[in-house]
This record gives structure tokens, C-alpha cells and sequence, in this order.
């Protein structure tokens, strides 16, 4: 009788009624978790085959079911996810290639991923070989920023999110089973994530099994984030196994033993509070002429302590050995973990197994399948465990670091083959065999990251694989040869693959801040005196300095990353340096960047060595390039040329395979075309780039900037001032989920705006103390909230465009609130701050000298002593009338100056002088 699996009606019930809805056109999601040993994975062999026994369950459904391995699993990238193509990729496959896609021992391999693109998904493999192009490249040269590969990562999830589907509509539909999903790989996840949004109408159901107990890191603790996000989402409903009843118990004692005396389950089930593993193992240890007088176990080392004395010292000391390797383990390197003869140790263990049932055999592991060896695993994790624990810290160490050297000797490629599982396998053993394995560790998980990165597009697994390099390497000597490259380049992947989330405190793992890990690097490449690697840490230390201190630190050492690069005979360093400087020097003082941004062009034109190939970091740094000018130009008031230029760039993106800066020029396009009247043109745009990103999939700062565009344009059209509300709340939402600091103060300013827009168009006309004037009151001090926070907040980091912009708003919001000194305070200051900077990036200037002009007038500040405030009014219209002039005579297309000077209603209120707001 199988121990694990009696009194688990319920939990089958629902199994089955997941098949019975899916056969009906309704997928779903069924969780089924519990502490280790609870039966989790019985219950779902069991259902397994109890469907593939029942005929007509066979008819209706295909039942798959994809084991995550402990240990490794984590770093298995997309490897339940493989297994399920697998299995469900029927046609038998052509002669070569595709028999080496589905060759049971390559599952997993390094390869498999773009070849089953290849087969399953119209063009997935072409588009595979950009994305992994594009990551090569920025890896190699330290400069391609995250948020441009992480397109990559996605679109590749949604490329096997769409095979699965393909393959479950090209028969009866199908039941996904994923054992221990604890174990499972981020990048697998990510696939997950997007399929449980599409079940409902979808021919696919999923089950999981979860040891709430087995969490074996933060990869563990992401998956149990993840599956709690996904109940409060009501994308997977779950079912928890608790211990078995008194009656169970008793139904697996009368199964083991008839004639046992009937006191006896009532006394296991109270010892063992019904916990299944720990019942069989008392069972185990009980002798029928023991009678209803045993005396059972007080716990499970116990019962593994008193098994174990019945072996001698040296099959003792061989299980510890075996433990060492995981809960399930090979002959071979046991043998040679001892110092013994794998013959002499492969026959002690079929003893141990038959004559002491502390073992049983298993199947190798797919990336062991050639392995000379047999395979045994503990029959119960807890058995496993306690061996572990048994051995000294230094015993462990040992034997972990004679198994790597055993497994990397057995791989044909010492530590580098191309079969992951046994890659991860020697990792594992390294990081956890002491001070003599911590340069093989650290190379190791160096290349893991690598290859995760590359051959995976699996990117938080690269990032797991450079943690755990960093760690290794800060633990050898600082002469150590090799130690500082290695060093460098572990930092330099790590904080590439995270800057997407970077924020001004963010911490990567336990480890150092960003900008304390770019400095390590920084002062690694110095210590080698290598003048591209010190470029390339210097650019990036100013990347972390922007992040966490602000843009003036940021762009000293951004500078100083152009001038080390211009000292070498380099121009891909140079052209890169100079287009992210230009970029950032942009937003502190506008001439400087748009200087910086031509000056790489220009190189970019003259220099042969980049102009002529399809090098995805130059591309990225070309685009990035071609659109900030065209941005900067914007903003210094030449819009003709600006318009002209980003129809050009994003005509141009559109045609590219993956568009990764698309949405990016569309929010420029859409800046411009707002500028100059084209509201609907420029709604379409933000819609286009919205859709982009939407189809991706994930959080996205460049996304959120688009929404709140979108918002401040709804929220000028009456009737769609509620849309405009719930578009600039989403907008926040998503922003301070990623929080790309750059533009944080800009849709923060964007929400305030949309708040005051709402409220002075509308319900601020409301008087009295109803609903209605209530809630402009609220408004209007979330909106100040905002703006206020950004003023606080760009003192500190240098982005002085957003400040001026938060103090013309927070002047107009206490205008509206009656606050009228301080909101001519407020006014004046933004105006002092302008004139102080000059023309700013993602600012209008006569924008900003018109509402002060307007709040001075509304303020009633004519009467103030000493200051005449009327020529002070005059001054500023006068100004702003000039700005607004000038801007319409850079538009060569006299029906654009038309309706840039008529349609745009604030350059019609600057030509016409008029004060009061619309």
C-alpha cells in the first residue's frame, strides 16, 4: 500500500474536476502543497496514472507530468518547460537535428531552446539568434543596459508560452502536472506566469505541487512570492494535504500488519500527528513480538540513528559520503569520494539496499545518462538529511569538492561541458567545498552566468550565477591570478542585468549596494591597469552614481569615462561613452548633451570601424543616439527638425525584429506631436507604444510614461476625465514598481498634473461641503503631496527639469486652493530656477513662464511694496511669447506653424497675452 497516498479523496476530487472542466472548454490552475513527505508527489503520480488507466479520461485529456529537480532545478533554465515540449512534440522527428532536440539526455541542454523554437514557433529561431546576438554583444562590451534585453527574455517566454498552446490545440487538451515546483527555474516561471493569464480559454490545465518547506534560497522564496501573488489573483486556486486521520493510519497498519495489536494506531497517530513519512518509518522499526508495549521513536534522527547501527563504520561512512551528493546519488563518485573501488562500492550498495531498505534504486538524472555508475536515492528526505547533518563542516566540505573533481572528470570537458545539469551539479559542489574550491567556484558560476545570460535569455538565473562568482572571488587573495578580471566581469554582468530595477537604495542579494559593487569594479580594473576595462567600470560607476547619489556625481564620472576612452585607439568605447553621457548631461544642461549626442553621430558617420556591421550594441547605442537628438532638439525649441528626425528613427524601429526602442522614440514622437497640436497623431503613438510593451509583458518604466502621457491627454477632454484618472494612478503604480529614477520625477509631475486638471476643469467650480467639493479638496492634496515629494526629491539627485516643473505646479495647485502668497512664492521660484539653467529637457519654457505669469495675476500681487508686479507680468509673457515664436519659425510646413501657433491652446493664450486659464 502506498503510505503516501491513502485519505486523499478530497485533494483527487479536485484533480479530477479540473480534467472534467477542461475536457468542457474550461482551463484552470490547481495548487497542491504541504510540508515535505505529506504525499504530495504520490497524489500526483497517482492521478497520473490513474487518467492514463481510464479510458475514457485518456479520450478527453493528455496528462503531462515534469518533475523540478533539487539542487539544480533552479538553474535548470526553462527546464520543466522543455520536458512538456517534449512530450507533447509527437510527429516523429527528422534524421539528425530534431533527434538531437528530443534525445532524452540532452533535455535541458544548452541548445534545446532555440531549436525547439525552431521547429514549434513560425521564425522563433531566427528571432532567438538576434535576441542571443544583441545579449553577446552587450556582454562582451559592458554597455547594452538590461531594459533593452529584457524584451528578449520575454519575447522568448511568449514564443514557448505560444508553442504550448500550439501543441495542446493540435489534440485533446492537456493537463500540465509540475512536481515540486519549489525547485523550479526562474525562467520557467516567467513562462508560467504568462500561460496561467491565458487558461480560461485556453485547451491547457496546470497542476503544481509546492513544499511549503523546501525553500532552498531566494529562488525559493521568488516562487513562493510568485504563487501567493497568484491566489490573490485568482489565477490558481490551491489545496493544502495535511497529516493523515487516526482512521488512515489505521488503514496502514492493517496493510503492513494484520494481526498488529489495535492500540497501535491510535499511539502512532498520536506520536506522529498523522505526518506520512514519519509513519512509514515507525513502521519500519516495528517488530510484531513487540506487542502494544513498543515504544516508539521520539523522533525521526532516532529512527535513522538506530537504523544505521546496524551497518559497520565503513557503509556508514560511504551514506554520508553518498548524502553528500543530494538525495539522489551516483556509485561512482561515491566510490571515489572514500578512496574506494567503485566495483567493491556498487556491491555494498545493492547490500545496503536489499538487506536494509535504507535505499532504492532510481533513474539517472538526464545529464547523468551516460554515466558509468548506478543510481540510488533515499527513500525519504528526512533519511537523507540527518546523514547530511551527521558529518563535521570540514567532512562536508571535503567530500564535496572530491565529487565536483570526480563529476568534472567524468564530463569530458573538465567543468565546462555542455551538458548543464552536470555544469550545475559541479558548481553546486564547489561553492559548498571550502577555501581550496573558491577559484574553481567562482569560474564556474562566472560561466553559468554566462551561458544563462546567453544561451537561456534566462537572465535571473545569470544573476543567481554572478552572486555567487562575487562571493567566491571576494574570498581568495587579492594576488591571486585572475582574481581581479574575474571580479570585474562578474560585477559588470550582475549590475547590467539588474539596472532595470535599480533604485537609489537597492541592495543585489546580501551583498554590497550597486554603487559600493560598480566602485569594486572600478577599483579591480585599476589594480590591472587596463585602460578599457577601466573605461568600460568607469561608465558604469557613473550609471550608479546617478542611481543612488544623483545626476551631478553621475555625470562627473560619466566624463570621465568619455576622456578615458578617447585616450585609446577604441571608438566603440568612445561612441558608447559619449552617447550615454550625452544622454544624461541633457537633462542637467541641455547644450552640453546635445554636443556630446552630434559629436557621436558624427563619429559614428566617419568611423569605419562602426558604421559598416550589425554590431546590437552600436545599433543600441545608434538608436538611443538618433532619438535623443531628435528629443534634444525638441526641447531647444527646433521642432521641424526634431519631428523630422523621430519619424525617421522610429519608421526605421518598426522594421526591426525585435523593436526594443520603439516605445522609447514613440514617447519622444508623441512630446513633439503634442507640442505642435497633433493630439490625436500623438495619442496613437503612446496607444502603439503601450501596445508594445503590453505584448511583452512585465513592468516597465517606459510604459508607465507612456500611460501617463496618455492621461494628461484624456484628462483635457471633459468627458474623459475618470479615464484620465485611472490611467495616471496606473501609471504611479507601475513607476514606483520599477522605479527607473530618470523618470520617476516626470510621471510623478504627470499624475499631479492630471490631478489638477481633473479638479480645476471640473469639480473645483463645486462650492460648499458636498461630495463633490470634498473630493477636490483630496485632489488637490495628493496632487500637492506630489509635487512637493518631487521637489524634495530632485534637490537631492540633480534633475532640475523636474524641479522647476513641481514648483510651477505646486504654485498652480495652491492658486486653486486660495493660497495666493505662496503660490507667487512658488511661481517666482520656478522662474528664478529657469533662467538660472536655460531651456530644459521634458520642459516648456514658456510653459513654466506662463502659469507664473498667470498665478502672479490671479494672486492679486500687484500691491506688493518694492516689486512691480505688472512689468514683472509683462516681462514674463513677453518672454514666453518670444520662446513660442521662435519654436513656430523652426517649422519650415506652414500648416504645422498654423496650428502650432492656433491649436495648441497655451501657445494661444502666450500669443494673445491672456491670463486667464482655460
Amino acid at each position: 500500500m502506498d503510505t503516501e497516498f491513502v485519505d486523499r479523496v478530497e485533494p483527487m476530487r479536485e484533480l479530477r474536476s479540473l480534467v472534467r472542466a477542461l475536457s468542457e472548454g474550461h482551463g484552470g490552475a490547481l495548487l497542491v502543497e504541504g510540508v515535505s513527505g505529506m504525499g504530495k508527489t504520490s497524489l500526483l503520480g497517482n492521478f497520473v496514472r490513474q487518467a492514463a488507466e481510464d479510458a475514457d479520461a485518456a479520450g478527453r485529456c493528455r496528462l503531462v507530468l515534469a518533475r523540478c529537480h533539487p539542487g539544480i532545478g533552479p538553474g535548470m533554465r526553462y527546464g520543466p518547460v522543455i520536458d512538456i515540449l517534449n512530450e507533447l512534440y509527437t510527429p516523429p522527428p527528422p534524421p539528425g537535428r530534431l533527434r538531437r532536440i528530443f534525445g532524452g539526455a540532452a533535455r535541458g541542454a544548452d541548445l534545446s531552446v532555440p531549436e525547439l523554437l525552431s521547429s514549434l514557433v513560425p521564425g522563433g529561431g531566427a528571432v532567438y539568434t538576434i535576441a542571443r546576438e544583441a545579449v553577446v554583444s552587450a556582454i562582451n562590451s559592458g554597455t547594452m543596459p538590461s531594459d533593452s534585453l529584457l524584451p528578449f527574455q520575454q519575447g522568448l517566454a511568449a514564443q514557448l508560452v505560444d508553442a504550448l498552446l500550439g501543441l495542446a490545440a493540435s489534440g485533446p487538451p492537456v493537463v500540465l502536472v509540475i512536481d515540486d515546483v519549489q525547485h523550479i527555474d526562474p525562467s520557467s516561471l516567467l513562462v508560467l506566469d504568462r500561460l496561467l493569464r491565458l487558461l480560461p480559454g485556453a485547451p491547457i490545465s496546470l497542476v503544481l505541487s509546492h513544499a511549503t518547506d523546501e525553500a532552498q534560497d531566494a529562488a525559493g522564496d521568488s516562487t513562493e512570492e510568485l504563487l501567493r501573488r497568484w491566489e490573490s489573483e485568482s489565477l490558481i486556486r490551491s489545496h493544502s494535504l495535511d497529516g493523515l486521520p487516526e482512521d488512515a493510519v489505521a488503514e496502514l497498519v492493517r496493510g503492513r500488519y494484520p494481526d498488529a495489536p489495535s492500540g497501535l494506531p491510535a499511539a502512532l497517530s498520536r506520536l506522529t500527528a498523522g505526518y506520512p513519512v514519519f509513519v512509514q518509518l515507525c513502521l519500519d522499526e516495528w517488530l510484531p513480538e513487540n506487542g502494544e508495549r513498543l515504544a516508539l521513536p521520539e523522533s525521526v534522527e532516532r529512527v535513522v540513528e538506530h537504523r544505521m547501527r546496524r551497518l559497520g563504520a565503513e557503509d556508514q561512512t560511504l551514506l554520508e559520503a553518498a548524502a553528500t551528493q543530494g538525495a539522489v546519488f551516483l556509485s561512482r563518485p561515491a566510490a571515489e569520494t572514500i578512496g574506494a573501488s567503485h566495483e567493491e562500492v556498487t556491491e555494498r550498495l545493492r547490500r545496503i539496499e536489499k538487506d536494509h531498505r535504507l535505499l532504492v534504486r532510481a533513474e539517472s538524472p538526464d545529464w547523468a545518462a551516460r554515466e558509468p555508475s548506478d543510481c540510488y536515492a533515499f527513500p525519504h528526505q528526512a533519511l537523507w538529511q540527518v546523514l547530511y547533518r551527521r558529518q563535521t563542516p570540514q567532512q562536508r566540505r571535503t567530500r564535496h569538492a572530491r565529487i565536483a573533481r570526480s563529476l568534472a572528470a567524468g564530463s569530458g570537458a573538465a567543468g565546462s561541458g555542455s551538458e548543464l545539469g552536470r555544469r550545475l551539479e559541479i558548481a553546486r559542489h564547489l561553492e559548498e567545498g571550502g577555501p581550496e574550491c573558491l577559484a574553481d567556484a567562482a569560474e564556474a558560476h562566472y560561466a553559468l552566468a554566462r551561458s544563462a545570460a546567453i544561451d537561456g535569455l534566462s537572465f535571473a538565473e545569470a544573476e543567481r550565477h554572478c552572486e555567487k562568482a562575487i562571493q567566491a572571488v571576494r574570498g581568495l587573495a587579492e594576488d591571486t591570478p585572475g582574481r581581479d578580471l574575474l571580479l570585474v566581469q562578474a560585477i559588470e554582468l550582475l549590475l547590467s542585468l539588474t539596472e532595470v530595477r535599480w533604485r537609489g537604495l537597492h541592495e543585489s542579494g546580501d551583498g554590497p549596494g550597486i554603487d559600493a559593487l560598480a566602485a569594486e569594479a572600478e577599483r579591480a580594473a585599476a589594480r590591472l591597469g587596463e585602460p578599457h576595462l577601466l573605461a568600460r567600470t568607469t561608465l558604469l560607476r557613473g550609471k550608479t552614481l546617478m542611481a543612488t547619489q544623483g545626476l551631478v556625481p553621475g555625470l562627473g564620472k560619466l566624463r570621465s569615462a568619455v576622456e578615458i576612452a578617447g585616450q585609446q585607439d577604441d571608438p566603440v568605447a568612445l561612441f558608447v561613452a559619449k552617447v550615454e553621457y550625452g544622454r544624461q548631461a541633457s537633462k542637467r544642461e541641455l547644450a552640453e548633451g546635445i554636443t556630446q549626442l552630434r559629436e557621436a553621430e558624427e563619429l559614428y558617420a566617419s568611423e569605419p570601424r562602426l558604421g559598416g556591421g550589425h554590431d546590437p550594441v552600436l545599433q543600441h547605442a545608434r538608436n538611443l543616439n538618433e532619438m535623443q537628438l531628435g528629443i534634444g532638439l525638441y526641447d531647444s525649441g527646433r521642432l521641424g527638425p526634431a519631428l523630422t528626425r523621430l519619424l525617421r528613427c522610429t519608421e526605421r524601429l518598426r522594421s526591426e525584429h525585435l523593436n526594443a526602442e520603439l516605445p522609447i522614440a514613440l514617447n519622444y514622437l508623441a512630446q513633439v506631436r503634442i507640442g505642435i497640436g497633433q493630439y490625436e497623431e500623438a495619442a496613437a503613438d503612446l496607444a502603439e507604444a503601450r501596445a508594445h510593451e503590453a505584448a511583452r509583458g512585465g513592468e516597465s518604466g517606459w510604459h508607465a510614461y507612456n500611460t501617463a502621457l496618455l492621461a494628461l491627454l484624456a484628462a483635457r477632454d471633459p468627458e474623459r476625465r475618470s479615464e484620465a484618472l485611472t490611467l495616471a494612478e496606473d501609471a504611479w503604480l507601475e513607476t514606483e514598481a520599477t522605479w527607473l529614477i530618470n523618470l520617476v520625477p516626470i510621471v510623478r509631475n504627470l499624475y499631479a498634473e492630471v490631478l489638477l486638471e481633473t479638479v480645476s476643469g471640473g469639480t473645483a467650480r463645486h462650492s460648499g461641503g458636498g461630495p463633490e467639493a470634498r473630493g477636490a479638496a483630496e485632489a488637490l492634496e495628493r496632487a500637492l503631496r506630489l509635487a512637493t515629494d518631487t521637489v524634495v526629491e530632485t534637490r537631492r539627485t540633480g534633475m532640475v527639469r523636474s524641479e522647476i516643473a513641481a514648483l510651477s505646479l505646486s504654485a498652480r495647485i495652491r492658486l486653486v486652493r486660495g493660497e495666493s502668497a505662496r503660490a507667487a512664492d512658488l511661481a517666482r521660484q520656478s522662474v528664478e530656477l529657469l533662467r538660472r539653467t536655460g531651456d530644459m529637457p521634458a520642459l516648456r519654457t514658456e510653459e513654466v513662464l506662463l502659469h507664473a505669469a498667470r498665478v502672479l495675476h490671479a494672486a492679486g500681487a500687484g500691491d506688493e511694496p518694492g516689486r512691480d508686479v505688472a512689468d514683472e507680468i509683462a516681462e514674463l509673457l513677453r518672454q514666453a511669447r518670444a520662446k513660442v515664436m521662435e519654436k513656430a519659425d523652426s517649422l519650415e510646413d506652414p500648416t504645422l506653424r498654423h496650428t502650432f501657433l492656433t491649436g495648441v491652446p497655451l501657445n494661444r493664450a502666450v500669443v494673445h497675452g491672456r491670463l486667464e486659464d482655460d
